[in-house]
C-alpha cells in the first residue's frame, strides 16, 4: 500500500502497559463469590477459580500508579465458563464473578481518573459452548436458526460426548471452543457490534486473540473502521507471534502486534545459557533458545526494525512473558541479574512495554497453568525487592526521556561479526535527547572501543547502572562488568 497511513493513537508510544489476568491479580471482599473457590495461595490448576475480580483491581490501582503504569491490558472479562474466560458465553456483559457490569464501570472510571488506559481482550475467532447461539444448536441441532453461525458438518453435534464426533469445527480441535463462521453476515455483524459496544462504553483499546485464524476477507478492516469511527484513539493490537508486517503496516487492520519476536530474541540473549529448557513452549516464533551472542541479537533486532514501519514499530506491545508463556524469572532459572538485563532491553526498545502482573516482584511459574499464579499481596516477604526497585527505575527512565519512546534505534556495538561477544550497545535519539544503552550479557568483563563518528566531545551523564566509559571525540572506550547494563545521556 502507498499513501498516507492510518496512524496509531499517539498515546500508545508513551504508554507503559501492565497485563492483568483477572482471576489471579486481586480479590475484593466486597464482591460476592460462589463457594468452591481454590485457596488464593494454593498452586493454580487448569480448571479451578481463585476469585479475583475487577473491584480488587480498583483497590490496587495505587500500586500501578506507583510503578509508573498508565495502561492495563486485561485478559478476557466477559461471562465465561473458564477461569481464563477465553470460553465466552456473553460478549455484552462482564462475568458476575468479576463483579459484573457495575464493577467494570467503576474500574473504567477509576482508571481514567488516574490517567490509566484500559484495553480489553477480544476473542472473536471462537466462542464458548455456553454462548446462546451455539447452545441453541446443541439443543435443536438442524432446527436451530443459528446453524450457519458455526461450521457444522453433521447432526447431532456432540459438544461434550468425546466418544462421538464433534461434527463442528473448533479452535485446535477443542470442543469447548466452537469456531465462528465469520463468512455469515449475521455472525460478522454480531461481532462488529461487540467491538462497537465496548468502544461506546469508553474502553481505550482491543487486544485481539488469534486474529490470523479469521480468514474472512475484509473482516479486520471493517472492525477497525467501525471501532475507530466511535473512538479514533482506540488502540487495536493483534496477537501475531511471527512477522506481523502485513497486519500492522499502514494501519489497515491493526495498530500494532504483541511483539513475541522481541521477547524471544531478548530472552535468548539476556538469559542466554541460564535458560531453563523445561520451560520451553512449542511455538516456532518464540525461539528463546539456544542462547545467542550480541551479534545474533543484533541480527534479530535488525529484522524486527526493518520489518515494520516506524509508526507501527512504536505501537507494538513489547513483552517478555505473558499468560501464554512461562514466567521470565523461571525461564531464567531464577537468575535475577538476567531478568534485569531483559527488563533493561524491554524498557529501552521502540514500542510500548508490557509487564505481566507480578513480574515486578519476581512471581515465578512454569507452563500453563503455573504461569497464572495469584499475586501474593499478603506475603510481602516473598517479593523480590531488587526487581521491584529496578522495574520502577527503568519505567521512570523511559518516561523521562523522549528518545526511549521514539522509533530511532541505532546499534553501536558489536562492530565486528562472529567474535562471540556478549556486549551490546545502541543509541536512541529524539531531538536533543541522546541516550546510549550498554548491556553485557556474558560471564566476563567486556572492554572495547566503539567508533562514533558523529560524537561531540562533551559530557556524558550516567543515568542508570554501572560501567567505566571514556568518551573521546570520535569513540567510546567502555569496560562493563559481567551481566550488567548501563544507560548514559549525552550532552
Amino acid at each position: 500500500m502507498t499513501g498516507t497511513p492510518n496512524l496509531p493513537p499517539p498515546w500508545v508510544r508513551d504508554a507503559v502497559f501492565y497485563q492483568i489476568f483477572p482471576d489471579r491479580f486481586a480479590r475484593s471482599d466486597s464482591v460476592p463469590k460462589p463457594s468452591g473457590l481454590e485457596p488464593w495461595d494454593a498452586s493454580p490448576t487448569t480448571f479451578g477459580y481463585k476469585g479475583g475480580d475487577l473491584v480488587g483491581v480498583v483497590e490496587h490501582l495505587d500500586w500501578l500508579v506507583d510503578l509508573g503504569v498508565d495502561a492495563i491490558y486485561f485478559n478476557p472479562i466477559f461471562q465465561s465458563g473458564a477461569n481464563h474466560r477465553y470460553h465466552t458465553h456473553d460478549y455484552f456483559h462482564v462475568d458476575p464473578m468479576l463483579g459484573g457490569d457495575a464493577a467494570f464501570d467503576r474500574l473504567l472510571d477509576a482508571c481514567h481518573a488516574r490517567g490509566i488506559k484500559v484495553v480489553l481482550d477480544g476473542v472473536f475467532n471462537h466462542s464458548g459452548r455456553g454462548l446462546l447461539q451455539f447452545h441453541d444448536i446443541a439443543e435443536n441441532n438442524e432446527h436451530s436458526p443459528y446453524v450457519d453461525w458455526y461450521h457444522v458438518h453433521g447432526f447431532p453435534i456432540h459438544p461434550y460426548e468425546t466418544s462421538e464426533p464433534a461434527n463442528y469445527e473448533s479452535w485446535w480441535g477443542i470442543r469447548a471452543l466452537p469456531k465462528f463462521n465469520t463468512d455469515n453476515p449475521m455472525t460478522r455483524e454480531f461481532l462488529m457490534q461487540v467491538g462497537e459496544h465496548w468502544a461506546r462504553k469508553g474502553i481505550d483499546g482491543w487486544r485481539l486473540d488469534v486474529p490470523e485464524e479469521i480468514k474472512t476477507e475484509g473482516f479486520w478492516e471493517e472492525f477497525r473502521t467501525r471501532v475507530k469511527a466511535i473512538s479514533a484513539d482506540c488502540y487495536i493490537v493483534g496477537e501475531i507471534w511471527g512477522d506481523a508486517s502485513w497486519w500492522i503496516d499502514f494501519g489497515e487492520r491493526f495498530d500494532g502486534t504483541m511483539n513475541y519476536r522481541f521477547a524471544a530474541a531478548t530472552i535468548a540473549f539476556a538469559v542466554g545459557d541460564a535458560f531453563d529448557r523445561t520451560t520451553r513452549i512449542d511455538n516456532p516464533h518464540y525461539n528463546v533458545s539456544p542462547a545467542i551472542d550480541a551479534d545474533g541479537y543484533r541480527g534479530r533486532v535488525h529484522d524486527i526494525l526493518n520489518d515494520y514501519t516506524s509508526f507501527a514499530l512504536t505501537a507494538n506491545l513489547n513483552l517478555l512473558d505473558s499468560h501464554d508463556t512461562p514466567r521470565i524469572l523461571t525461564m531464567a532459572s531464577n537468575h535475577t541479574d538476567r531478568v534485569v538485563l531483559a527488563l533493561l532491553l524491554l524498557y529501552t526498545f521502540p514500542g510500548a512495554p508490557c509487564l505481566y502482573y507480578g513480574t515486578e516482584i519476581g512471581l515465578e511459574g512454569h507452563k500453563d497453568p503455573d504461569n497464572r499464579r495469584t499475586f501474593p499481596w499478603d506475603h510481602p516477604d516473598r517479593w523480590n525487592r531488587d526487581l521491584l526497585n529496578t522495574t520502577k527505575e527503568l519505567i521512570a527512565l523511559r518516561k523521562a526521556h523522549p528518545a526511549l519512546r521514539s522509533a530511532d534505534y541505532r546499534v553501536l556495538w558489536p562492530t565486528d561479526e562472529g567474535d562471540g561477544s556478549k556486549a551490546y550497545a545502541f543509541e536512541r535519539i529524539d531531538g536533543d535527547d541522546r541516550i546510549v544503552v550498554l548491556v553485557n550479557a556474558g560471564d566476563a568483563t567486556e572492554a572495547g572501543t566503539i567508533p562514533y563518528t558523529d560524537l561531540k566531545a562533551g559530557n556524558a551523564e550516567l543515568l542508570w547502572g554501572k560501567a567505566d566509559v571514556e568518551f573521546g571525540e570520535h569513540h567510546l572506550r567502555v569496560s562493563i562488568p559481567p551481566r550488567t547494563g548501563a544507560v548514559w545521556q549525552l550532552h
